[in-house]
């Protein structure tokens, strides 16, 4: 097994990427440091949102980022309130981008 990076660490360098990139985005809620789990909605601007969580790919063993709930914003909102009623120690981050970029694709971010 890999180590694994501490979620403090890897939320702090995704959003250097960010904005490096040009991409606002912000801690909408702060979980656990060490082994919280996170959530990446991205808020394109008009209405509609987008929340992807981290998940196991179960044919390749591989980390990948799947949509977790899309939409309009305030029934993704619902859903990642129902997330943190579930796991208090989850992290929350906002990416604000009209253009739909997230940046999650991206090798390193898995």
């Amino acid at each position: 097994m890999s180590p694994r990076l501490s979620a403090e660490f890897w939320v702090h360098a995704y959003l250097a990427r960010l904005r490096l990139a040009g991409i606002p985005a912000f801690v909408v809620a702060h979980g656990d440091d060490t082994a919280g789990a996170v959530l990446v909605k991205l808020n394109t601007l008009d209405g509609k949102a987008r929340v992807f969580q981290r998940s196991f790919d179960l044919s390749s063993g591989d980390r990948v980022w799947v949509v977790l709930a899309e939409g309009d914003e305030r029934a993704v909102d619902a859903a990642v309130a129902r997330q943190r009623g579930i796991d208090p120690d989850l992290w929350v981050i906002e990416v604000e981008d009209r253009d739909g970029r997230h940046l999650l694709d991206e090798p390193g971010f898995s």
